[in-house]
């Protein structure tokens, strides 16, 4: 377990993101839908679950319809509004009027009244509703990604996880080809976890949903079928992701097209009052950070004896070996490693007590430990520090004036012969 555990934590799927200091605690939140739902004629209520049960009820004994009733963000609150305001006022003053046969005899002709966000009152009082639920979710949502409380075993192997639940989530990922979704675009992540162990304590596909008679069955139904995720058009789930609160009366499908649209429509985009926001880079080895790229070497070298462009210098090192390099060194210090001698501590803060007393800043492992495809992806993706670098000064007096006269070849060529026998171009051919 102890090296399942040492695996997931050396596991960064996604990249990580410097902390924002600015940010305010997040108040306290209750979980959604615990409210019961009031008929706003009567003293008749229900649980939130049956709020079918209740939109029957005022449909047939008070003739109210109210409109788009799955796009409220709260419908408590929203019926509770709404019971106050028609004991002030007849329904008349706030619902259309719908009168069904209205060709045919008096007797047999009905009056319906319809709530709806024509009245600019309710469609205040929806918007409202719906930026305070969005304000709640978002607050949710930050407490759950800086939670480090988090426990839970995992629902495949029960191997136990704690810290942060992006631990579990990229394990399961991982070692179980299971996926949830980024944990940042996850919200109510311990009830959504609590739904999925419950579907599979009761031997339930977690995709389709098909009950077997026992775990062994079903996790080879799961394999075979790669039901290994969940069903997107299930909305049982719809509330466990951050996009489904965005905007008020839209699913994320017409948010996302809407985005699309935009980007195909703003082709004569004005560019001219377009402005560069400075990069703030953090430090290697600490918080320290600035928007002047020249101090932030300086405050490495003179603090840390850490000196980058000594290594560039020394090393001879390409642009993309200093991106690699600065994103191995990156990640060991949050793995709480050592990058020199690879020793494992604690935490982060006893790497660098370690790295300071032995004298490890500068030392570096062999090329092949570093120097590898997975670097090139960043382990901060706000690192501003990658933007301060740039190519050697013997790539510099070297560069060829046209670049369409320079080859460009991918890493990973060595073995031509067997690229061209495998190659998918081969195959085309033959079927042309």
């Amino acid at each position: 377990m102890a090296a399942a555990s040492q695996r997931d934590r050396d596991s960064i799927l996604e990249p990580l993101c410097f902390p924002d200091d600015s940010a305010p605690s997040a108040p306290s939140h209750s979980s959604a839908g615990s409210e019961p739902l009031p008929c706003v004629f009567c003293p008749e209520s229900v649980p939130s679950l049956d709020k079918d049960v209740l939109l029957k009820h005022m449909l047939m004994q008070h003739k109210l319809v109210i409109a788009d009733v799955r796009l409220i963000a709260d419908l408590p609150k929203y019926l509770s509004y709404w019971k106050g305001r028609f004991l002030e006022q007849p329904i008349t003053e706030f619902c259309s009027v719908i009168r069904t046969n209205s060709t045919g005899p008096v007797e047999k002709q009905e009056e319906y009244f319809l709530l709806c966000d024509v009245l600019s009152e309710d469609r205040t009082l929806r918007e409202n509703l719906q930026q305070k639920r969005l304000e709640d979710v978002l607050d949710q949502q930050q407490r759950e990604r800086e939670d480090c409380s988090f426990q839970r075993l995992c629902m495949f192997c029960s191997e136990e996880f704690t810290g942060n639940r992006s631990t579990l989530l990229n394990h399961m990922a991982k070692e179980h080809a299971f996926s949830i979704g980024l944990p940042d675009n996850i919200v109510y992540c311990n009830q959504f976890l609590d739904t999925l162990q419950s579907k599979v304590d009761n031997l339930q596909c977690l995709y389709c949903e098909k009950s077997f008679r026992d775990k062994t069955t079903l996790k080879d139904h799961m394999r075979k079928k790669a039901h290994r995720r969940i069903n997107a058009s299930n909305h049982q789930y719809d509330r466990f992701y951050i996009i489904n609160y965005l905007e008020l009366g839209k699913s994320w499908e017409e948010v996302q097209s809407e985005d699309d649209r935009e980007l195909l429509e703003d082709e004569d985009d004005d560019w001219s009052d377009w402005e560069a926001h400075p990069v703030s880079a953090v430090c290697l080895f600490c918080h320290h950070q600035s928007e002047n790229m020249d101090l932030i070497h300086t405050h490495m070298k003179e603090t840390h004896g850490f000196d980058l462009h000594q290594l560039k210098a020394e090393l001879s090192l390409s642009f993309y070996q200093q991106v690699k390099l600065v994103n191995f060194i990156r990640r060991q210090i949050h793995q709480s490693r050592c990058y020199g001698c690879s020793q494992s501590f604690d935490s982060p803060a006893d790497v660098l007590l370690h790295i300071n007393a032995e004298d490890h800043v500068m030392k570096l492992p062999d090329t092949s430990a570093w120097d590898q495809p997975q670097y090139y992806f960043p382990t901060y993706e706000n690192d501003g520090l990658l933007c301060s670098l740039s190519d050697s000064e013997e790539n510099d007096g070297n560069r060829t004036a046209h670049g369409e006269d320079v080859p460009v070849l991918a890493e990973d060529v060595s073995n031509l012969r067997e690229i061209r026998q495998t190659s998918v171009l081969k195959q085309l051919l033959k079927r042309s």
